[in-house]
């Protein structure tokens, strides 16, 4: 496929899933500096998330199923401009920069984190219905302990990981069951990861940058 045929910045099939979603927490990871590169990512302009409008409704299931059980979602990133992606391919190009590898890589060199899926280079968060997220305890206020936190790129990352407790492994299996009753497809390396298998968009990437103040033009 080539990339530069298929991508836009027409927004006008996205919403803030804040509108959508109501009570959803939001950690955008990739707007702040503690990310797997260590600097704001291009492309994301405000720490909001935002995603098509299928997604966002899907979502919003989820979040009720979820609700019930005590638990609300939390999101680390939605749509991620295509512009992101390819700083994520750059900076995979340069060796030197390793300054967060003992916090999401420790154990693997840059260039296998491409190899082996970690980071694509042409992501499925692009075309706007993927999802990064985990569940947080209403009664605590904290994460649900998931055996592994957002974007540690390690096989105990893996949803079938068989190395963690059984609680662990029973709460990353209810948040899959939850996102697969509403749509979503996991992937098989990353348990917080989930895209709708319906997609709205299927072979168009956006170019577009994470602002609701661009949603508005």
């Amino acid at each position: 496929m080539d990339f530069t045929k298929h991508v836009t910045m027409d927004p006008s099939g996205f919403v803030l899933l804040a509108d959508a979603v109501p009570g959803i927490v939001q950690e955008i990871r990739y707007y702040s500096t503690y990310n797997f590169v260590g600097q704001r990512i291009d492309g994301y302009e405000e720490p909001v998330a935002l995603l098509t409008k299928e997604a966002a409704r899907a979502l919003k299931a989820v979040a009720a199923e979820v609700n019930v059980h005590g638990y609300r979602l939390k999101v680390f990133d939605a749509y991620r401009p295509a512009c992101a992606v390819r700083s994520f391919v750059l900076w995979g190009i340069e060796d030197l920069d390793l300054r967060m590898k003992p916090y999401f890589y420790p154990d693997l060199p840059k260039q296998e984190l491409f190899k082996r899926g970690y980071i694509a280079s042409q992501s499925s968060h692009s075309r706007g219905s993927a999802v990064d997220l985990t569940l947080l305890d209403m009664r605590t206020g904290k994460e649900v302990d998931m055996g592994s936190p957002f974007d540690l790129f390690s096989e105990v990352s893996h949803p079938d990981y068989a190395g963690i407790t059984e609680e662990q492994s029973a709460n990353r299996q209810f948040l899959q069951d939850v996102m697969v009753r509403s749509g979503f497809l996991p992937i098989d390396c990353e348990w917080w990861h989930f895209m709708l298998a319906d997609e709205p968009y299927p072979d168009t990437y956006f170019e577009f940058p994470v602002s609701s103040a661009y949603l508005k033009r």
